[in-house]
């Protein structure tokens, strides 16, 4: 068993919890090391399998749970709905290696959050716990590519997207900054460094670009912003 009560790193009560789960015990513990050295995030738990995922989840009642694909027992698509399905239901992150096409649509629609790769970096990492802790939606930029493609290729409806520019028009000169920014599969926080402005501001731009474009959500406003030619 890897049920760690007594590892939980040091934090505020305030501090964002994490539940890690992955099979391969090493991946935890680098993991854990870069989320150790954030500052407001706390590693309550850690799991091998998705099984064991689900209950220490329902123990510690985690923020954020960073969760891998393929694990035995029970794998991590199949213990993202019982995640979800908690009260209080954590979000949930993918980390994984295996950002194909397949995996990534069904972990979205199964109700994670964000999914990022593992050979993406520790600050992309910090930023996407916080991100899903603060209820934003990240994708790595290989995952939001994978994502863009597959919708593309007619792999899954992008309904209400069409040959149309009039709600392009209908976007402030910061909007369409931020919706390109969106196409690129950067979080609120790392829209916000780049130009300059606060996660809030941020906040008020993607909300006012989903209402603008008829977006769900910010996968969709991403399609948008490859369909209208705004990726470069």
């Amino acid at each position: 068993m890897t049920d760690q009560a007594n590892c939980t790193d040091s934090g505020a009560g305030s501090a964002i919890r994490v539940l890690l789960a992955d099979d391969e015990q090493m991946i935890r513990h680098g993991v854990r090391l870069i989320l150790r050295y954030a500052d407001g995030i706390e590693v309550v738990g850690e799991a091998a399998n998705g099984a064991e995922a689900v209950r220490l989840a329902a123990e510690h009642r985690p923020d954020v749970v960073l969760l891998d694909i393929r694990m035995p027992v029970l794998d991590g698509l199949a213990a993202i709905e019982r995640l979800v399905g908690l009260d209080p239901a954590p979000q949930v992150v993918m980390l994984t290696t295996f950002g194909d096409e397949e995996n990534v649509i069904r972990a979205l629609r199964a109700g994670a959050s964000s999914f990022l790769l593992k050979d993406d970096g520790p600050q992309e990492l910090i930023s996407a716990v916080r991100a899903a802790a603060a209820g934003d939606a990240v994708l790595s930029p290989g995952v939001t590519r994978t994502v863009i493609r597959r919708m593309l290729s007619g792999g899954a409806p992008a309904t209400g997207f069409g040959a149309t520019d009039r709600r392009l028009a209908g976007l402030t000169a910061r909007e369409h900054e931020v919706l390109a920014m969106l196409g690129e599969g950067l979080s609120n926080l790392d829209i916000g460094k780049r130009l300059g402005i606060g996660v809030g501001t941020v906040k008020t731009h993607v909300r006012s670009i989903l209402e603008k474009t008829g977006s769900g959500s910010r996968v969709q406003a991403a399609l948008f912003a490859h369909q209208m030619g705004l990726m470069g």
